[in-house]
């Protein structure tokens, strides 16, 4: 090669270099067009904008695809994002649902119309013995769930809900030791998915706030309360064993159907709650679940999920003498809104961390961003309840 030729070479590949830089700088130029939140702010357009791409990812990605061009419920990104996105909608002027909350419960409903048609999420022939009865146990919970939450925004009662909670209460185990409980998936992950009685509690105490959140009184109707009864006998009798994640989850649902908890476990389960906030003001999901057993990373940080989680809890159940406890949680919220979903051109999207007790996942990936998904979820409804939380949020972001 000559000194010419190369020179030439060189001064072209400056030339590019030079180009891609200014390419960079357009894009970060691009990042910063919206000025980020003040200090002690949190911004709920960047969570949504965050959530809305990622439960459209879900939508496409061909591992969810299921079939009569239906795709599964998540627990991690899609049954996070039907309880939490509308919730922002009024703080954010939105006067309709996006497309990807039509998407997904047009899903819904789509597979509830078309129950026995459709396939498992999960067959036997193709995962292994158990899987056919814990896909339907658990898919009969989740569309209850959603639906059921949804009909609650306009105080009506769908007639798909009614079919869903029909699914339901079919699904329901009637005899042996999990009685009133419903077959649900175990893939030994925690926290959802996790060993027979820790996965069949979970999804218990999420069809008692499936009953519990209906509108129009569905809690009361009579050809229930046999089911009912079946349900609130198992969270009971399996109560003691269960996780500090899972016993939340009860709490939870107790605000929304009775006779869930008494008053003394439930002032037992709210003072081990806060024995576990961590000196930071949040939770870690390695603490809630370490009762278990079934966590296999641990993580004693504070986490975007249990602390979201946590946070909603103690706002739900407005425990007197917790003020304290709960403004700390918030705030950590507030100051903890640090990720970046997507690309610089796409504007700013925010979510909160958490990381998987299962396995180490890139973080970056969308795998790796699983439970992330659902910590930003949990934040928000935190974040978003209202009226109570307002005074507390003022105050902690003055």
């Amino acid at each position: 090669m000559s000194e010419a030729v190369g020179d030439s070479r060189r001064t072209k590949r400056c030339v590019c270099l030079a180009a891609l830089c200014g390419v960079a700088l357009t894009l970060v130029a691009c990042s910063h067009s919206k000025p980020a939140p003040a200090e002690g702010m949190w911004d709920p357009k960047a969570a949504a904008a965050y959530l809305d791409r990622r439960m459209q990812w879900w939508i496409g990605w061909q591992t969810a695809s299921r079939d009569h061009g239906t795709f599964c419920f998540s627990c991690h990104t899609a049954v996070p994002y039907a309880l939490a996105r509308p919730a922002l909608r009024a703080r954010l002027g939105e006067a309709a649902p996006t497309g990807p909350e039509r998407q997904l419960m047009d899903d819904v409903k789509r597979r509830v119309r078309l129950w026995n048609e459709t396939s498992p999420f999960y067959p036997d022939e193709y995962v292994g013995p158990g899987k056919t009865a814990q896909s339907r146990g658990t898919e009969a919970v989740l569309s209850a769930l959603m639906l059921a939450s949804d009909d609650a925004r306009t105080g009506r009662l769908s007639a798909d809900t009614v079919t869903a909670f029909d699914h339901m209460w079919a699904e329901q185990l009637t005899s042996g030791d999990s009685a009133g409980a419903w077959s649900w998936l175990d893939f030994d992950l925690s926290p959802w998915e996790s060993a027979a009685v820790d996965a069949q509690y979970y999804g218990a105490a999420l069809a008692a706030m499936a009953a519990g959140v209906a509108p129009e009184n569905y809690k009361s109707h009579p050809q229930i309360q046999n089911s009912l009864r079946l349900l609130r006998e198992y969270l009971a009798r399996q109560y003691p064993a269960q996780s500090l994640h899972h016993q939340l989850i009860l709490l939870w649902a107790s605000t929304k159907l009775t006779g869930l908890l008494d008053s003394e476990q439930r002032q037992s389960l709210l003072a081990e709650l806060l024995r576990a906030q961590n000196p930071d003001g949040g939770w870690s999901l390695s603490t809630l679940m370490a009762k278990s057993g079934r966590g296999k990373q641990s993580y004693p940080e504070s986490d975007g999920y249990a602390t979201g989680l946590a946070s909603l809890v103690l706002l739900q159940t407005a425990m007197p003498g917790a003020a304290a406890e709960l403004r700390r949680g918030l705030t950590w919220l507030v100051r903890n809104q640090q990720g970046h979903g997507g690309s610089w051109v796409r504007g700013r999207e925010g979510f909160w961390s958490a990381r998987s007790l299962n396995k180490w996942h890139a973080p970056w990936t969308n795998v790796g961003r699983f439970m992330s998904d659902a910590a930003t979820a949990y934040a928000v409804l935190a974040l978003t309840e209202s009226p109570e939380v307002k005074a507390t949020l003022a105050s902690v972001q003055n």
